[in-house]
């Protein structure tokens, strides 16, 4: 057999490389070190849209969110020194994630080594603890295959971020290597034992709960999870992207009876997530003095699996393959579960945690409760909506009142929890879903980690619809601080600032609203825009989320 070679600079080999694994887009900010990575794209056939942003981070983060969105690898391009350690954030949040991605750096020349060239700074080491896999490609002939590398070890169980940086001199070079295909490795098999093992836990128990995180979406394996949850009517919560999964209103979805299913399970099984604060470490059970629940994880490859957890059963691999594995084996148990009178209990919590929270989406106070804006957004929001949380408590709220009704259309900062993530994030999903709605929900405060990027949406005219909660402050540190020690410092912002001035500024369009009777026809007018436009909707500092973790 004839393996094909093609040839060109080190910038063209990149770019035949990352187009093998199905990159479509390239984000960046413009540097010198990386000018190579331009002209390749530009001379791709066809040329490989560049997507230019204000500020690295927004580069990286839109490369990460696409990883998520797409399943595909995302690619940011970022220049030497400082617009490396910009995309930092970024990459530790796609480490945190398991989001797939690919960056790739530019580095002072070879041949000024060591003599203080421009941003001579050696760059794979400190990327290292924050990714898959960080190295330098030396020489033009190393980039076909360590670019071909890159994206196959991202888009690998289980994903993540992979840096490579190429020295300058030798990013202008040419060379001459085998056209990479884009493989992928084979689906891990798991252990059918196990599945079989995990099946008669769940056939004995009398209480279980499934829970479906972010895994279960980049593993391909959401009709595999709803497949096991309506076969086996097992109440599902769900977190992160595995939201919608299970779509919002599903009879199974028990994700408004959090508290009660998770404090009276005696048995849960977690697939697709890590246990970590977001889960009680994966403490389960307990409840008004009942005994702990048993544990199971699931995850899609070994090195996920919990280590501080005492597990009854855990395993690892394609979830595709473990999720219909253990439907079918539960369809072969001798005693086939009857959890009924348990899946009512929990949809009768279900139904009272809907009519309490009823009172807060409708509430008329002044200043505005921040439930409110949910009350009139979710009616609002489309089937094929991608909603985009970057906040803390304004967020934690769309956490409790957004129930996605298909999955990947749910996007947040995941356990990292790196403000700033939310115009990369409404960038890439506005390319990835080009006839989707939009909206992105931003707190004041992290709005003013990347609102300078609205710039970019105007300028590639993205249209997307931002929604903040303005409370004039840092909500989620300011209430803890006063609880601990009676009063708050440094976490206080400009009183009702107008930001939605800023977006006019750059471009864009929006309004401030301060009546709760107008949240709804301010998103009406924004839905209908076609334009960045956003809704800047005065709330109540007071009216904080109820929390029962802080991340320690």
């Amino acid at each position: 057999m004839t393996i094909e070679e093609i040839s060109g600079h080190a910038g063209e080999l990149a770019v035949a490389a990352a187009r093998a694994h199905g990159v479509e887009t390239m984000f960046t900010l413009s540097g010198a070190h990386v000018f190579p990575m331009y002209d390749g794209a530009v001379k791709a056939d066809p040329p490989m849209r560049l997507l230019d942003v204000r500020h690295e981070q927004t580069a990286a983060f839109a490369a990460e969110a696409t990883g998520k969105l797409t399943r595909v690898p995302g690619l940011a391009v970022l220049t030497a020194g400082p617009g490396v350690t910009n995309g930092i954030s970024a990459i530790a949040q796609a480490q945190f994630a398991g989001s797939p991605m690919v960056v790739v750096g530019g580095r002072a020349p070879a041949n000024r080594w060591g003599t203080g060239s421009l941003q001579e700074l050696d760059q794979p080491p400190i990327v290292a603890t924050v990714a898959k896999q960080a190295r330098t490609l030396h020489t033009a002939g190393d980039v076909l295959g360590g670019i071909d590398d890159a994206f196959r070890t991202a888009g690998s169980s289980h994903r993540g971020p992979v840096f490579v940086d190429i020295p300058m001199d030798e990013f202008f070079n040419s060379a001459t290597g085998p056209a990479p295909t884009g493989t992928k490795p084979a689906p891990l098999e798991p252990d059918g034992d196990v599945v079989t093992e995990i099946a008669e836990l769940l056939a004995a128990a009398s209480r279980p709960v499934l829970i479906l995180g972010t895994d279960v979406w980049a593993d391909g394996a959401e009709e595999a999870a709803l497949r096991l949850v309506e076969q086996a009517s097992i109440p599902t919560i769900t977190n992160g992207m595995g939201r919608g999964v299970v779509p919002g209103g599903h009879r199974m979805l028990v994700t408004k009876a959090r508290g009660k299913a998770l404090g009276s399970a005696d048995l849960v099984v977690v697939v697709g997530t890590p246990l970590d604060f977001r889960l009680g470490y994966g403490a389960f059970g307990g409840k008004e003095g009942g005994p702990a629940a048993r544990v199971v994880h699931v995850a899609d490859s070994p090195a996920q699996v919990s280590r501080h957890t005492d597990l009854a059963a855990s395993v690892s691999g394609d979830l595709t393959l473990v999720l219909d594995g253990l439907t079918k084996a539960l369809e072969q148990v001798v005693r086939r579960p009857d959890w009924s009178s348990w899946v009512t209990e929990l949809q009768d919590t279900v139904a009272a945690a809907a009519e309490r929270d009823r009172a807060l989406l409708t509430a008329e106070a002044d200043p505005i409760h921040p439930a409110r804006i949910y009350g009139e957004l979710v009616p609002r929001l489309a089937d094929d909506s991608v909603v985009i949380g970057d906040g803390g408590d304004f967020v934690s709220f769309a956490g409790k009142f957004v129930e996605p009704k298909r999955p990947g259309g749910w996007l947040d900062p995941g356990p990292y929890g790196c403000l700033g993530a939310g115009l990369g994030s409404a960038i890439a999903a506005r390319l990835a879903r080009p006839s989707a709605q939009v909206t992105l929900l931003l707190g004041d405060g992290a709005a003013g980690f990347s609102l300078m990027d609205v710039d970019t949406l105007v300028r590639h005219d993205l249209p997307v619809v931002m929604v903040m909660g303005n409370n004039s402050a840092w909500g989620l540190e300011k209430g803890p601080m006063q609880m601990l020690y009676g009063y708050d410092v440094v976490a206080d912002l400009g009183q009702r600032t107008a930001y939605d001035e800023v977006v006019k500024a750059l471009g864009g369009a929006g309004e401030t609203v301060t009546d709760p009777r107008q949240i709804g026809p301010a998103l009406d007018r924004a839905y209908a825009s076609g334009v960045p436009y956003l809704v800047n909707v005065i709330t109540d500092v007071e009216a904080t989320y109820p929390r029962n973790t802080f991340g320690i």
